[in-house]
């Protein structure tokens, strides 16, 4: 593929909601700009974008793919992102190197959550919006619907650009509002222009809508609307551009992606309509002094790009995907890793089609490519021009809320799994990873369980690595209420050198996470030389309560008095005396079992509110207010203990259809309540018999 202009360059991120075809949009658009020979099918598992194993066996999206393709002397870079929610960090990676949003719609099912998130990605990013009505050929496809729906949840920025002539449940024919031309459409590929079907008041009422898109552009176009004056041809495809550019209007196209109907005519309209990586391209980063500095898209200044996307295969190796915003990467520019302070040793450059790799001169100011072997270089990094020092905005990944222990099959094969999945966290930042050293369980937190489902599975296919999930053990710790004073005895004789030491201890409640040794022995009853050795036994003993075996906190120990033997006291007698005090006094000092509280907040529609307020309270927490949030949510506040949240990132996407959302961290410890505290020793003294 020939080297283009950044004025000749679109980089669109396809989106919305699982399901409405964005694969299919992406394929279909392969076909018909020839970078493709076959038209895929994702139920045959031969699409191009959908290329991962796990892709084809569970026939969704799960990760980002690239394909670039030239259509009337552009290029048009294809960034096909997840429709899943439990994927939305590829939206993320796609929106991050896009300029347009192509949000796919379904001409049956209409906006969907997944059309609303990816408006929300696309405003947060900002990014132009342009709708694809998807699934014509569908009888049960009802395309006018479908476009009030997307009138009456965007407002009247939606305008309509190509629209079908339905006759007997088909869409054969396709009417371009700017050119009032109509298009048919056959089943063998071929299209020829036809006369203007009479669509009656339609026709009027859609023109209406663009009228009223244009008007709302600039303030004079305003005036003219309202006035009810006509707009010339020139005026409204001059609004309709700009508007489209600065994000004042969304148009509307349609088509259906199987069999390539209307493709064409999306295509064309997007090569001029659609802001090029020189319109939309240039970037506020900071420079080392962390002040702003503008990078413009150009490709004879310093080079500065962002890595996208991450891929660490054990076959086709390391791959990082980066969008050069100014200068160019070729195998001879010098670029500094700006997170590591490193150099990086850039051999070659490519062009990316799916899996399919070509090399390339360089990767240009505003066009995307990989980069492979950087073994130093993550996603979210930026590689710039040693001579120019940037750091560009990263990627903002949704938060990983689900939270799962993960076990090898086989005994002994923890290192295993750590290693993979650190390599499958270097390609999915939204998977989260660590060891619980209380609990000794490896967490793996990830979007949902369908997230974790495709670790497990990439684990076994990738790395030959065998692990199952299960709901995480909660970290309890116990405590006392009341101050007590214990004698510890140990005294042994064997023949020869006998063990003997006495301890008397106090215990006492401690605002501590830990233990607080202190000593107020008089008259030498304990040789100070012993009193390490009575810390270093309460410190072991600590690690193991009495009531449940969890490590206990918040205690102050006082040694004050004890005896001690000329020749068989010995520093292993005292630390054994030490935990005989700790065994005789804490089950008489009030011992209480402790469990971890977290702060939640979760961001929920208004109309939801009310149901995640009475879960909170079923899950024994306590909601602490509320405010409100952006795009008509509310934030509702709440203290959770966090043994009852296993399976609450499961109840907020089911009761808000995937709109909602939560951060969840632990705050505290507090007292268990008795019932609670009576199963959680009752399962642990059964699992210690065991």
């Amino acid at each position: 593929m020939k080297q283009y202009d950044a004025k000749r360059i679109h980089n669109i991120a396809l989106a919305g909601h699982s399901g409405c075809g964005k694969t299919s949009v992406a394929e279909s658009i392969l076909y018909l700009a020839k970078a493709s020979d076959r038209l895929g099918n994702i139920s045959d598992g031969n699409t191009t974008l959908d290329f991962d194993s796990e892709e084809i066996k569970r026939q969704v999206s799960i990760m980002t793919a690239v394909a670039p393709i030239e259509w009337k002397n552009t290029k048009i870079n294809l960034i096909d992102t997840p429709g899943l929610f439990d994927f939305a960090g590829g939206v993320a990676e796609g929106m991050r190197a896009a300029d347009t949003a192509l949000i796919v719609v379904s001409g049956k099912d209409g906006v969907s959550v997944g059309t609303e998130k990816a408006v929300e990605a696309a405003n947060k990013a900002g990014l132009t919006k342009v709708f694809f009505v998807n699934g014509l050929c569908d009888e049960d496809a009802r395309f006018y619907r479908v476009f009030e729906n997307l009138k009456s949840t965007f407002g009247p920025s939606v305008c309509p650009v190509v629209v079908p002539y339905i006759v007997d449940g088909q869409a054969n024919v396709y009417v371009n509002l700017f050119d009032y031309k109509a298009y048919e459409y056959s089943a063998d590929g071929s299209v020829k222009q036809t006369a203007l079907p009479d669509m009656g008041d339609r026709l009027e009422g859609l023109r209406e809508a663009i009228k009223e898109a244009v008007a709302e552009t600039s303030e004079e176009l305003l005036d003219k609307f309202i006035m009810g004056e006509e707009f010339t041809p020139e005026e409204i495809v001059l609004g309709v551009s700009q508007g489209v550019k600065d994000g004042t209007i969304c148009p509307v196209f349609c088509g259906d992606a199987h069999n390539t109907f209307a493709i064409d005519q999306l295509l064309n309209s997007l090569t001029w309509l659609a802001p090029s990586a020189a319109d939309k391209g240039e970037e506020i980063a900071v420079d080392v002094n962390g002040e702003p500095v503008e990078v413009a898209v150009n490709e004879s200044a310093a080079t500065a790009a962002i890595v996208f996307k991450t891929v660490a295969d054990p076959f086709i190796g390391r791959l990082s995907y980066v969008k050069v915003v100014s200068g160019k990467i070729s195998p001879d520019t010098p670029v500094v890793n700006m997170r590591t302070g490193s150099q990086e040793r850039i051999t070659k450059v490519l062009t990316m089609t799916g899996k399919k790799q070509a090399d390339a001169e360089y990767i240009g100011a505003g066009d995307i490519g990989a980069i492979p072997k950087l073994s130093a270089t993550k996603t979210g990094d930026t590689l710039c021009s040693p001579l120019r020092k940037v750091v560009l905005d990263g990627i903002d990944y949704p938060v990983s809320s689900y939270t799962m222990a993960i076990y090898p099959a086989k005994k002994g094969d923890e290192d295993k799994v750590a290693q993979a999945i650190s390599k499958i966290c270097d390609e999915d930042p939204t998977v989260k990873f660590e060891t619980n050293h209380d609990t000794h369980e490896m967490l793996i937190s990830g979007l949902g369980e369908q997230h974790l489902d495709v670790v497990i599975s990439r684990l076994k296919s990738k790395y030959n690595v065998d692990a199952t999930l299960q709901k995480p053990k909660i970290a309890y710790r116990e405590t006392i209420r009341k101050k007590v004073s214990a004698q510890g005895r140990y005294k042994k004789q064997s023949g020869g050198h006998g063990q003997f030491g006495d301890v008397w201890i106090e215990f006492e409640p401690f605002d501590t996470d830990d233990l607080v040794f202190a000593e107020r022995v008089v008259g030498g009853s304990v040789p100070k030389n012993f009193f390490p050795a009575v810390e270093k036994g309460l410190r072991d003993s600590i690690k193991k309560g009495v009531l449940a075996g969890y490590p206990t906190v918040g205690i102050k120990a006082t040694l004050y008095d004890g005896s001690y033997h000329p020749v068989d006291s010995s520093e292993m007698s005292f630390k054994t005396a030490a935990s005989l005090a700790y065994k005789n006094g804490i089950p008489n000092a009030s011992p209480t079992l402790l469990e971890p509280i977290g702060s939640l907040k979760a961001y929920v529609p208004d109309s939801n509110m009310g149901d995640v307020m009475g879960e909170v309270n079923k899950r024994r927490g306590r909601v602490l207010g509320m405010s409100p949030a952006e795009n008509g949510t509310q934030i509702v506040e709440a203290e959770v203990p966090m043994a009852e949240m296993s399976d609450f990132a499961t109840f907020i996407r089911q009761i808000t259809q995937g709109r909602g959302s939560y951060e969840f961290t632990f705050v505290r410890y507090e007292d268990a309540p008795a019932n609670v505290a009576q199963k959680v020793i009752e399962k642990a003294k059964a699992e210690m018999e065991e």
